[in-house]
């Protein structure tokens, strides 16, 4: 009786799914003449772009020549993309050192196997990670890509990051398979039962504290050669500048935002002047003020280069966008919700931390999400004050003499890797809103 209702059911649900279908599509599509005549003038002409790409792309493009002319012998109607295939490593590394390319495929695996435990639902502590994962793998990506002599800040700071990539990567372990933190997989080590908290973090602190010692001792030992920031470029400093740019731009943008939210009027007018400052005026403004200006400001016989210079004036400018975005998202939030936390006895830190801010934070995912693409984005115009990052080296193959003048394949080339990357972002922002139900339609 079951299996013919069943098939009943889909006899009936088949014809209307399909019914469904084509009403769409008449209505809106052949509705009238003119939407049917648009409608196929729109079809032919995205079939002759496709078809036109797809030739000159694909079929009759040529991906093995040593030089343009040897392409254009072949065939001349192609693309040639054997000069972007043999530019490859110094589109992605830049002229970094062929025989140190293993440190940044080291410390970009170190990036990924931090992030990780941040996508896996068992795993606790996952702020903790994240603010790990801002403040302390820079040292680690930084001594990777720049080596040299390590200082006692240095050392101190990289051995910290070590321990907290351990750390991490054992908690998130030991998450995945039961569900437990770190600290209580130590108690439950101990025969005691029911070990208290403060046990349990005074035995996690101690680990930690003969795991640092260790890995200081072993780190002692450890150095890698200087490569100069010169010799930094491609897809590489692209990512380098955007992503110090990403990960300072949030919390910079909601220090700015509650500033500019103070009831303190030292505070409040210094927020709204640096906010207003930095966004009355194009970036490339700020990049050229930033590589002249702020030598007159340092201190004598303090030097800074030009790429930390860039990445300063980077990360101010999008703060300040962040902050609106922010204030916007601040504003909301109703009244109600100031009030309840006050009425329980929580202190303005305290409302803005646990109960304000993850609301508005949730609010903001896209307009976030959009200011971290208009990040990536903008990283591409430091080539105008010499650095060479992906974009600057997708110029300089049409300036090699084996592929002189050949400039259309290596910007659509470009053009395609940023649409990979903000598509996978925009995609993920996606998946954070459905995540933490930002959506509240019904």
């Amino acid at each position: 009786m079951a299996t013919i209702k069943t098939m009943k059911k889909n006899a009936v649900t088949a014809p209307l799914s399909e019914i469904s279908v084509l009403g769409w599509i008449r209505k809106n599509l052949f509705s009238s003449v003119l939407n049917t005549l648009l409608t196929f003038v729109t079809v032919y002409i995205i079939y002759t772009t496709l078809k036109g790409v797809w030739s000159w792309g694909i079929v009759d493009a040529v991906w093995v020549a040593e030089n343009r002319r040897e392409c254009f012998a072949i065939n001349v109607d192609g693309a040639c993309w054997a000069g972007v295939i043999a530019w490859l490593d110094n589109i992605f590394y830049g002229r970094y050192p062929r025989e140190e390319l293993w440190r940044i495929n080291l410390g970009i695996f170190f990036l990924f196997m931090w992030m990780v435990p941040l996508w896996l639902p068992r795993v606790k502590a996952k702020i903790s990670i994240g603010m790990t994962t801002v403040f302390l793998y820079p040292f680690l990506g930084g001594y990777l890509f720049a080596g040299g002599e390590k200082g006692i800040f240095m050392q101190v700071m990289l051995t910290a990051a070590v321990v907290c990539l351990l750390v991490n990567t054992i908690h998130s372990i030991i998450g995945v398979f039961s569900g437990r933190s770190l600290p209580e997989f130590f108690a439950s080590l101990s025969n005691k039962k029911n070990i208290c908290e403060k046990t349990q973090r005074n035995i996690f602190f101690g680990f930690l504290a003969i795991l640092f010692v260790l890995i200081y001792v072993w780190q002692m030992s450890w150095n890698v050669e200087r490569v100069p920031w010169t010799k930094w470029g491609g897809l590489f400093l692209t990512l380098v500048i955007a992503g110090i740019g990403i990960a300072s731009a949030l919390p910079g943008g909601i220090v700015l935002a509650l500033g500019r939210r103070s009831r303190m009027p030292v505070i409040r007018v210094f927020s709204t002047a640096f906010i207003e400052l930095f966004r009355s005026v194009p970036i490339i403004t700020v990049l050229f003020m930033a590589t002249t200006m702020f030598p007159l400001f340092m201190p004598q016989g303090f030097v800074l280069n030009k790429l930390v210079q860039v990445i300063i004036a980077v990360c101010l400018f999008n703060a300040a966008y962040m902050a609106e975005t922010v204030r916007g998202g601040l504003q909301t939030i109703p009244q109600g919700q100031f009030e309840g936390a006050h009425t329980i006895g929580l202190g303005y830190w305290q409302t803005m931390g646990l109960v304000v801010m993850p609301q508005a934070l949730k609010h903001m995912i896209p307009n976030i999400v959009g200011n971290f693409i208009t990040v990536l984005k903008d990283t591409t115009l430091v080539s105008i004050i010499g650095l060479f990052d992906v974009l600057g080296m997708l110029r300089s193959i049409g300036k090699d003499l084996p592929w002189l003048g050949l400039h259309i394949e290596p910007l659509v080339f470009g053009a395609i890797l940023f649409f990979l990357i903000c598509f996978t972002m925009s995609k993920y922002s996606r998946h954070l809103e459905a995540k933490l139900s930002t959506n509240h339609h019904n």
